[in-house]
């Protein structure tokens, strides 16, 4: 798989793309609102608006749908395109069309935007979080937003489907934090979904991986235009936005990929001898590109889905056995052998406590070059196992 473009490699997720030539599909952008959202917090938030889409025909029974849920740059793009002069399809157009893994001449398949969304300036995404507008005094949320769990994401997409009369779910299906919404929806609507596939993801985050999120904050508190929060009327943190960008690309890619990705650097170059305030190659290359795509994010966005994630325990329960035990769904983990941000290591504990509890899980790896980034670029690899799964 070739990263086409500097855009996909740093996960500004309306450009990601598996690869297929070309899609199959054309889509249309939806929106969604519900009033009055009372979050796992406690807080009620007055309006929550999201945006989504969908793939295939709803059979007149409703129970031929299979939700996406997305990763942590994502939205709901997950297939086919907006236009026919888009350049590139949705992340997952290499699984999920007519005829693919995720067939939509059989599956009514829909995905939608997470509250708090990393970009929610990209055209296409409609999020709510801090960057909207308080209803009560008339000026963006801040910090004044609540916290939100990957609870929260699922009970709004919860409302979406019953506004579209869905009490049935024949699959939910997510990679990276789309993985822990698949999950928390297995365990908090046992009865509703049928089938669960966990893509480079986990059951809970453990202290390792709570602590690698916690750098992709740093930056942007550490900026002083960050100025704990408030800076919608003024200079938005992109410095801090930028760095932090960065560290999420270089988490999420296995150093083979980033190097052959990087230009290449020649011994000793004059201009690094000459001042460590000038850049190298590398640095130049992706805390550039990161510069670019700053504008599109949201640092509060941003700091509010690394706490979601860094709180997550599947059923958001006493502990992960516990939620674990809540699931009658048939479950799929598909780790990524050579990811270094979720490791393999998180879905097999979770696999193995499935197992304890007299459950069958199914357990395969997904290789590849690419680290964390395989369960976006080489999903296809597991395209027989996935439509297996599905279809049985």
């Amino acid at each position: 798989m070739i990263l086409r473009t500097l855009t996909a490699l740093l996960l500004s997720a309306s450009l990601i793309a598996c690869g297929a030539a070309q899609a199959d599909l054309m889509v249309e952008k939806k929106s969604f609102t519900t009033k009055d959202f009372t979050t796992v917090s406690g807080e009620t938030i007055a309006d929550v608006t999201v945006g989504w889409e969908a793939y295939g025909e709803l059979n007149e029974a409703k129970d031929n749908v299979i939700l996406i849920t997305h990763f942590f740059s994502g939205n709901s793009h997950a297939a086919g395109k907006y236009t026919a002069n888009d350049p590139q399809p949705g992340y997952w157009d290499a699984i999920i069309g007519p005829g693919k893994a995720i067939d939509t001449d059989k599956y009514y398949v829909i995905s939608s935007d997470t509250l708090v969304n990393a970009f929610p300036h990209l055209p296409h995404v409609i999020t709510t979080g801090p960057a909207s507008t308080n209803p009560a005094t008339g000026k963006p949320y801040g910090l004044d937003f609540p916290v939100v769990t990957i609870r929260d994401f699922v009970n709004v997409q919860h409302a979406l489907l019953q506004s579209l009369g869905i009490e049935k779910l024949h699959a939910v299906v997510g990679a990276s934090m789309g993985s822990l919404q698949a999950i928390e929806w297995a365990s908090a609507y046992p009865d509703m979904v049928e089938r669960m596939v966990s893509v480079i993801g986990t059951g809970a985050m453990d202290a390792w991986t709570i602590t690698a999120l916690e750098h992709w904050a740093r930056p942007i508190k550490l900026d002083p235009n960050w100025n704990q929060g408030n800076y919608y009327d003024g200079e938005a943190p992109l410095t801090g936005v930028t760095n932090t960008l960065v560290m999420i690309t270089q988490q999420a890619m296995h150093p083979v990929a980033f190097n052959q990705t990087s230009p290449k650097q020649e011994v000793l170059p004059k201009s690094a001898l000459e001042s460590v305030m000038n850049g190298l190659p590398a640095t130049d290359f992706w805390f550039g590109a990161a510069a670019k795509n700053a504008p599109l994010a949201d640092a509060n966005h941003l700091l509010y889905l690394v706490r979601a994630n860094q709180l997550f325990v599947a059923g958001h329960d006493t502990d992960l056995a516990t939620g674990l035990e809540k699931i009658k769904a048939k479950t799929l983990f598909l780790p990524a052998k050579n990811d270094l941000l979720l490791q393999p290591y998180l879905a097999k504990q979770t696999v193995e406590i499935l197992k304890a509890q007299g459950k069958s899980p199914q357990y395969d790896e997904i290789d590849g070059t690419f680290g964390h980034l395989d369960g976006v670029y080489n999903i296809q690899s597991k395209a027989n196992v996935l439509a297996d799964f599905i279809n049985e």
